[in-house]
């Protein structure tokens, strides 16, 4: 087996001071700030010269911030998280600017979480002790499980969550194991009432996570809609709805890792449908339960665990029908709705489940784009043929998901984009 290098953050939660928690609110004040004026710098310098400001003239923009009478406090604290938040920025435009994002929106107090990344230079890790600077006595970590031997942080990022729940992200470069070799092949299919069918015949059930906890939510919502604004009990109704929410969160995260991790241990190869969860969320009957299945972060799972443990993962265009193919013959059925979830062959008369079959088609479209290595990037240009993407389960799907692929991944545009009255297969 072989060992990869891959840089791996552990997340621990810790308990401030109060005098840490006084420092860290106003570094994460300072921190939002400088990225407002560093956004409104370069939104006036384009809409007024034409002119696209660069991260030197930002970090140049600061300075002169610092040393002005009226953000005078941003000297105050480590200089450390505001080159990040600058270097932020840059990412952010360097995104739009490839339109893999949309144009950088301004940080609001409220809505935006409060967090500060520390490079080396500005926090001290020793004997199990993290200091951050400016920030006094090291942090009270919860050590829920220990770092690599000779792991050296490279980067610390301490979170503050709506449910004032603190974190800390220690970012490290450390050396992975691939899994043993085995011959176990998968295909998936997503779906609500099962989080996913496998090609094996094996249904994972729906934790539904949300469903579980709606009658307390409920509750704690109508609690908080009673209270006055600005008064102190509303601040306390509104952190038990934060914390609910980061209840279910939690354990929603918990089972996608628990499921993820069996899956790329115990196959060599996992098939799974390039899906659109952000257009599909805008179907307004089934965004809660897609949200509540979290398909976006199942599939990020996937990808860097695939490519931290020697696995394959193939990536089959939305367009391919997986649904309305038989499996067993390859004839495609004229029409199949939502509601019908078992249906019967019209050729060779084999009755299929409608997610079991579609996982099996999953697979051999997966293998055959695997096995012979033609086509293996879909043509992003379907988004702009003027027709919305509409995946085969779920309507409404417009445009490709864009989010980058980790190493071992292979996308796979295993059909043309459909035509005519089929394109909602």
């Amino acid at each position: 087996m072989g060992e990869t290098e891959v840089k791996r953050a552990f997340k621990y939660r810790f308990y401030p001071t109060e005098a840490q928690k006084k420092e860290l609110l106003r570094t994460f004040g300072c921190v939002r700030k400088v990225y407002n004026l560093a956004l409104d710098a370069r939104t006036r310098a384009w809409a007024q010269e034409q002119r696209r400001v660069t991260y030197n003239e930002t970090s140049t923009l600061l300075t002169a911030w610092k040393k002005s009478e009226e953000l005078a406090f941003l000297a105050q604290v480590s200089s450390v998280p505001l080159q990040q938040a600058l270097r932020h920025l840059q990412c952010a435009f360097t995104a739009f600017f490839n339109k893999r994002a949309k144009y950088p929106r301004f940080k609001s107090r409220k809505r935006s979480r409060g967090s500060a990344e520390y490079t080396k230079s500005a926090f001290k890790y020793r004997d199990g002790q993290l200091t951050l600077a400016k920030v006094p006595e090291p942090l009270n970590i919860v050590w829920s499980r220990s770092l690599p031997k000779c792991a050296e942080p490279s980067t610390v990022t301490v979170t503050r969550d709506s449910a004032d729940r603190w974190f800390v992200s220690i970012q490290v470069e450390t050396l992975v194991g691939s899994h043993e070799p085995t011959t176990g092949v998968v295909g998936m299919d997503a779906g609500i009432s099962s989080l996913l069918t496998l090609s094996t015949g094996e249904k994972i059930s729906n934790p539904k996570h949300s469903v579980r906890e709606s009658k307390r939510l409920e509750k704690a919502q109508r609690e908080l809609a009673r209270k006055v604004k600005g008064s102190n009990n509303r601040d306390k109704a509104r952190l038990k709805v934060a914390r609910i929410h980061a209840r279910i969160s939690d354990r929603r995260r918990d089972n996608l890792h628990k499921v993820t991790t069996r899956l790329v241990r115990d196959n060599q190869t996992v098939v799974i449908e390039d899906l659109s969860v952000c257009n599909m969320m805008k179907n307004r009957r089934l965004s809660r339960v897609i949200g509540d299945a979290s398909w976006a972060e199942l599939r990020s799972m996937l990808e860097y665990k695939c490519a931290w443990y020697g696995r394959e993962l193939i990536v089959i265009n939305r367009w391919f029908p997986s649904s309305k193919t038989c499996s067993n013959c390859g004839a495609l059925t004229d029409s199949l709705p939502l509601r019908v979830r078992e249906w019967s062959c019209g050729v060779c008369e084999v009755r299929h489940d409608r997610d079991i079959n579609a996982a099996r088609n999953i697979l051999a479209a997966g293998l055959a784009v695997s096995a012979c290595g033609a086509g293996v990037r879909p043509q992003r240009e379907t988004s702009r043929m003027g027709r919305p993407a509409v995946n085969q389960e779920l309507p409404g799907a417009s445009q490709e998901d864009s989010r980058p692929l980790g190493r071992g991944v292979v996308k796979g545009a295993f059909a043309p984009p459909p035509t005519g009255p089929r394109a909602g297969c």
